[in-house]
């Protein structure tokens, strides 16, 4: 498999499940058997794994990718013999009894709920391709993932100008919005992931979605005030 297809998630997911470390194999840089190189993405997404789990607290030691080819055996015992070496000496990322240090899962789950906000918002420098694979060290900061975290966005749903025409409803990758006909949409904020998607689909001639950074989402409206009166049936109520 092209290490191009290894997703940030995927990485979070082996700590989430109990890995104490994650090591990524792959071809050596501009040796791509697909023609896609995949492996740039690689490394950009391993540097991007690095920075996040540093910024929960976790050593960025715990990820790694080493690039080789299939008949370089002995880089690959050396690394993975080396690489096993290094996450024994940091320790598991869980105490002996099985529960959770420090709530590293709870973080880790934190970071999995925003892996499509990382992923839009840096999405320039994560399809880089750059010379040095040195600059890579460098391609995401602590300073500016710190700056994400404080810039992460909230999507609300503006109940005066929602029509219900069930577009990002729809659209929702992870099924947050709940609403249906003549019925005003609202965003689960527990469920939402900030990906954006409703904001960027809403139709113009409504632009019922707000993106909300720094400040608390508002409420949502009560169910029996969610449900939409077309004008002409209001203009037939009142004359009646």
């Amino acid at each position: 498999m092209c290490s191009g297809r290894i997703d940030l998630a995927h990485v979070l997911r082996a700590l989430s499940n109990g890995a104490d470390g994650v090591f990524i194999g792959a071809c050596h840089l501009n040796e791509c058997n697909y023609t896609t190189h995949g492996n740039y993405r690689a490394l950009g997404m391993v540097n991007l794994a690095k920075r996040l789990i540093e910024h929960i607290g976790l050593d960025p030691d715990r990820v790694k990718i080493q690039f080789m080819s299939g008949s370089e055996s002995n880089v690959f015992v050396d690394s993975v013999n080396g690489f096993v070496n290094r996450v024994k000496e940091l320790g598991p990322l869980a105490n002996g009894n099985g529960s959770d240090t420090n709530g590293v899962k709870a973080k880790i789950a934190e970071l999995t709920k925003l892996v499509p906000y990382f992923k839009v918002t840096l999405r320039e420098k994560l399809e880089a391709r750059l010379e040095n694979k040195s600059d890579y060290d460098t391609l995401f900061t602590s300073e500016e993932i710190s700056k994400l975290f404080e810039e992460v966005p909230s999507y609300y749903i503006d109940p005066a100008k929602c029509q219900a025409c069930g577009t990002c409803r729809r659209r929702c990758p992870v099924e947050a919005i709940d609403g249906d006909k003549k019925i005003i949409h609202i965003i689960d904020q527990e469920k939402c992931i900030k990906c954006g998607t409703c904001f960027e689909v809403c139709p113009s001639r409504f632009q019922a979605v707000t993106k909300i950074t720094g400040e608390p989402v508002p409420p949502p409206i009560p169910d029996e005030a969610r449900i939409i009166v077309k004008k002409k049936k209001e203009a037939a109520a009142e004359a009646s």
